[in-house]
């Protein structure tokens, strides 16, 4: 494992005792997995629990990337977080990098991934309120060996809406994604930072409406708020990166995440059941596909963003108004 204590920004490093991976596997290579935390003690535990019941987590060596409060009422909740990090076991080693200062969601993912890949070439990303199934952690590590070497495929999603439609095993989209995903060092050079370049090329490109899912969910608004500065998310531009490279994201035909951060307490999600999703109960094949975007995927997709859009819209409405509530009280 590679040694981090003299990279810049990390002000504490905890590294936890190696366990004894299990005998008699077959080989997998393992790739590592960045968490990221903050102050939800529950939420972590919930997350962590899971991932120790996935087949390879005594073959993984998980990082876990703890970020620093962002003001006094925060250092309570996030030290107690620390704390409990302090005691996981269950994985091939625990790195723990504890920021002394608040990096935010946004900053300290973006620096995380960039330093693992540099380090270790792929990475598996999670945040603190993605539950997983045990067959996470199989179908990231096959996934990434049977498409290291296809340039067109920029990385592993874990997650897929709970659609209507029946869909294949597996299949491709073009863009990426954010709730438990892998990704190559070459897949993570397509990120681009800057917002403004991103819609620039995105209104050249005049595929607005096919970046919205034919214009069912709002994901160039969503860039629109990044430029104004209303919020500051790492999975907009990642998404529109890989979009307007032409670049496509694997997904399970079953969902192998569960997101328990849709109840207020997280950077953006408000309360909400809309994107909850039975986990797979087996694992997931890997099929022979065409190295396509899928178009049943797609449609599948737009018309479940179609049918959640009231819903969707009305939660945007309640946030832009508490939004400007808070800028007219400042």
């Amino acid at each position: 494992m590679q040694d981090l204590r003299n990279l810049p920004n990390m002000d504490k490093l905890i590294v936890e005792a190696a366990a004894t991976p299990m005998a008699n596997r077959n080989f997998v290579k393992t790739a590592p997995i960045a968490l990221f935390t903050y102050n939800r003690l529950d939420h972590t535990a919930r997350t962590i629990n899971a991932l120790r019941e996935n087949e390879f987590a005594l073959e993984s060596d998980l990082f876990i990337f703890s970020d620093g409060p962002k003001n006094s009422n925060a250092h309570s909740s996030v030290y107690a977080v620390r704390n409990y990090l302090k005691s996981v076991s269950g994985f091939k080693s625990v790195t723990i990098i504890e920021r002394e200062l608040n990096f935010g969601l946004a900053k300290s993912l973006i620096e995380g991934v960039t330093l693992m890949c540099e380090r270790h070439g792929r990475v598996i990303v999670l945040e603190d309120d993605l539950v997983t199934s045990p067959y996470f952690l199989r179908y990231m590590n096959e996934a990434l060996d049977r498409y290291a070497d296809n340039d067109n495929v920029i990385s592993i999603h874990g997650y897929v809406y709970p659609v209507m439609d029946d869909l294949p095993e597996s299949f491709l989209l073009r863009g990426a994604d954010c709730w438990g995903w892998a990704t190559w060092t070459r897949g993570w050079d397509c990120f681009e930072p800057d917002a403004n370049k991103l819609m620039h090329a995105l209104q050249a490109s005049r595929e607005t409406k096919v970046f919205d899912f034919d214009g069912n969910y709002p994901y160039a608004g969503m860039l629109k708020q990044q430029i104004r500065g209303d919020i500051n998310s790492w999975a907009i531009r990642w998404y529109a990166s890989a979009f307007l490279a032409n670049k496509l994201t694997l997904y399970p035909g079953k969902s192998l995440i569960q997101n328990i951060g849709n109840d207020s307490s997280g950077t953006h999600c408000g309360a909400t059941e809309l994107f909850d999703a039975d986990m797979a109960l087996h694992p997931i094949r890997l099929d022979d596909i065409p190295v396509v975007s899928s178009q049943a995927g797609y449609d599948a997709f737009s018309r479940y963003f179609a049918g959640i859009r009231p819903s969707l819209y009305g939660r945007m409405k309640i946030k832009l108004k508490r939004l400007v509530d808070r800028w007219r009280a400042n």
